[in-house]
């Protein structure tokens, strides 16, 4: 019997109540596709009553997580009341964690002060600037790809674009960009699973982190205002009051936005390609079918599995009475999979109607700041792919990273072909 159907058979008979989504290494086998489809049908409202992150609940069907999503007046993201992820350890002062505050723990009006900050690095103005130096770079990365050898897409590929971009928002020294990679990766990811082995070897780099990035907050601070986001941060009215700590959650967060999620949603069309190739064949014959192709891959990927948000009063919702204090935890990857929203929702469909219309992005005050830089991306790198390969060929089986947070990858293995 193969592992997946292990995993889809101990989804059927567990007991409800013992059925918990939170486990790293169910994301790492992605093995929770059978949980989540129970829970949809069973109990959309699901509490967990143990985890490794104490109790929580888990919202599964679409338009549940949109109705959360949109309800900060009870249901919090800030980190006063609890956190904006499941893991408090990730974010928060917690058990050995750091306390990294920014704008998706903080409810309005601090919330929109501090996005309001950052938000002209994704003004329409500037993705229009930054398209030509995206091709330029892409075309380059994909010209130095062995033919007809195995390597990492996620090294060779995902990993350098992202991470050129993110350093090309920063305005941070090109040749140290990989440190970007680094510092998103041990935010993301637990001590213990394979990136450090302590909480304080994880303190003692993101203080690292921190250290770096004051010396080009004071540099930026001294010299006139530029369009790149430590600048923004430096000159921003609103912003000068910013502790130590307060900077520190605003870099990790645009670091992850701007790097794990982009990174995810390249390497998971890659695979995509592999498993859907007709799909793709209709998209490489037809580069109109680009534009819905790239938000069916930020759909299908779910580069983000979840958020949760914090009750602030007691209340019923989907037939549960969920208490002040509880963790209410909003799991896009199920939401991106409710049959009764989307239509064959496991299947990569390139031309698929209303695209655009999944949770990968979030909903209200929290949506993704970077989406249109993202699908910006994307786009540009499939459309640069169509130009060159026949077919990228998955030569093993993938290593995704181990977190319930970042659907994403370690290792794909792929070889090209002309």
């Amino acid at each position: 019997m193969t592992t997946l159907a292990i995993d889809t058979d101990i989804a059927r008979t567990v007991p409800l109540d013992k059925i918990d989504v939170s486990a790293p290494e169910l994301h790492a086998r992605d093995a929770l596709h059978p949980y989540f489809a129970r829970l949809r049908q069973e109990a959309p409202v699901h509490y967990c009553p143990e985890s490794a992150y104490g109790p929580y609940w888990s919202v599964t069907k679409f338009n549940d997580i949109v109705a959360i999503d949109t309800n900060h007046k009870v249901f919090s993201s800030d980190v006063s009341v609890g956190s904006f992820v499941l893991d408090d350890t990730t974010l928060n002062a917690v058990d050995g964690g750091i306390y990294l505050p920014n704008f998706l723990g903080m409810d309005p009006p601090r919330h929109d002060i501090h996005r309001m900050a950052v938000s002209p690095i994704v003004a329409p103005q500037n993705l229009l600037r930054f398209e030509a130096t995206i091709r330029e770079r892409t075309g380059r990365v994909l010209d130095s790809l062995p033919i007809g050898e195995t390597f990492n897409w996620v090294e060779r590929v995902s990993i350098e674009l992202t991470t050129m971009m993110l350093a090309t928002l920063l305005d941070f020294p090109f040749e140290e960009r990989r440190k970007l990679t680094r510092w998103s990766d041990i935010v993301t990811t637990r001590p213990g699973y394979g990136l450090v082995d302590s909480w304080e070897q994880r303190e003692r780099e993101l203080k690292e982190c921190l250290a770096y990035f004051q010396n080009l907050y004071d540099e930026r601070k001294n010299a006139p205002p530029q369009p790149d986001l430590i600048s923004m941060l430096a000159h921003a009215p609103t912003m000068q009051d910013l502790g130590p700590e307060e900077f520190l959650g605003m870099l990790v967060l645009l670091i992850v936005g701007g790097n794990d999620t982009t990174r995810s949603s390249m390497s998971g069309s890659a695979l995509a390609w592999n498993l859907y190739p007709e799909e793709f064949a209709k998209a490489k014959t037809n580069p109109a079918l680009i534009a819905s192709m790239i938000p069916e891959i930020v759909r299908w990927q779910t580069p983000i599995a979840h958020m949760r948000r914090t009750a602030l009063s007691d209340i019923e919702f989907g037939g549960q009475l969920i208490r002040k204090g509880d963790k209410v935890v909003m799991w896009y990857v199920s939401g991106n999979r409710d049959e009764e929203v989307i239509d064959r929702p496991m299947d990569f469909i390139v031309d698929r109607p209303r695209a655009r219309h999944h949770l990968s992005f979030g909903f209200g005050i929290h949506r993704c700041l970077g989406n249109r830089l993202a699908e910006l991306q994307l786009r540009v790198l499939w459309e640069e792919i169509f130009k060159r390969f026949p077919r990228i060929e998955l030569m093993g089986e993938p290593v995704r990273v181990p977190s319930n947070l970042i659907r994403g990858f370690i290792d794909l293995p792929v070889r090209l072909h002309k």
